[in-house]
């Protein structure tokens, strides 16, 4: 299925089988008429597309009227760790590793291979555990393991953020400056990775399951200068107030106005 129109009907069948028995339930308890689409219902006639500009240009379609608000960021001031920072300080910027919720079934070595491509190319490493439970499998004092850490102070200090694609990682990594290499699992996460490719800031790996010879040609690409300077570039240019435009777009509907 690639034709929009039959993806968006797809999306709202299977929205409906999803949730809409709950959704229906509940507001009939409530003395609510019952809807016949919990996808329209819930995204209203005027949904907010969180999404910064950009990364993922809107371009309007008969299928959904969305105001684009920007990525909706929340500001993180949680310090990094002490052991992670006396890591960082002790050398060069590193390359982060980390896949998120992915449990890379298809990319079970993909810590390992990672590390090798990494240190071929002479840089140290920080490791995401993350879901698929990432290890460093040595202890040699080039790689830094990590569970959850703040971002938006790690990505600043990286070299290059190798990562699954996801839509926050994506935005997290641009808006730090930080050139990327895009890993992508499932559903939007090719996307991301054609985005940052597209927009020179990075390379999309083809495919979900990395080797040392793929990884270490997008590694020389998201370490070449010229992208370093195109992501540098690129950062400048990423909203940080989508989520307060958003705010300020409910509060207005709230009081009667219409979403513009």
């Amino acid at each position: 299925m690639a034709d929009h129109r039959e993806l968006w009907d797809f999306n709202a069948r299977t929205i409906n089988a999803l949730f809409g028995e709950a959704l229906g339930s509940h507001r009939a308890a409530i003395g609510l008429p019952p809807v016949d689409n919990a996808r329209d219902h819930v995204f209203t006639d005027r949904p907010l597309l969180a999404s910064d500009p950009v990364l993922w240009p809107w371009r309007p379609t008969d299928l959904c009227d969305a105001i684009q608000t920007g990525a909706w960021i929340l500001p993180d001031n949680r310090p990094l760790p002490a052991e992670l920072m006396a890591f960082l300080e002790a050398g060069e910027p590193p390359i982060y590793v980390g896949f998120g919720s992915m449990f890379m079934q298809s990319a079970k070595d993909a810590a390992r291979v990672a590390i090798e491509a990494i240190r071929a190319q002479g840089r140290r490493a920080v490791v995401l555990r993350g879901w698929a439970d990432l290890a460093l499998g040595d202890d040699v004092e080039d790689c830094f393991i990590t569970g959850d850490v703040n971002q938006q102070a790690l990505f600043p200090r990286m070299a290059a953020v190798m990562h699954h694609g996801g839509a926050g990682t994506t935005t997290a990594a641009t808006r730090a400056g930080a050139p990327q290499v895009v890993v992508p699992q499932i559903v939007d996460q090719p996307y991301w990775a054609g985005r940052v490719a597209g927009l020179g800031i990075g390379a999309a790996h083809d495919g979900p399951t990395p080797t040392f010879e793929s990884l270490s040609a997008a590694l020389a690409t998201a370490l070449a200068p010229d992208t370093g300077a195109r992501a540098t570039a690129v950062a400048r240019t990423i909203r940080s107030d989508g989520a307060e435009v958003a705010a300020k777009l409910l509060v207005d509907a709230i009081g009667g106005k219409s979403l513009r």
